[in-house]
C-alpha cells in the first residue's frame, strides 16, 4: 500500500532522528 509504505517511511525516518539523538 503506498499510504502504509509512507506512514513507514516516515517511521523509520522518526527512528532515525531518535537514533541520531541518542
Amino acid at each position: 500500500d503506498y499510504l502504509k509504505r509512507k506512514d513507514l517511511d516516515r517511521y523509520t525516518a522518526l527512528i532515525g532522528k531518535l537514533g541520531l539523538r541518542r
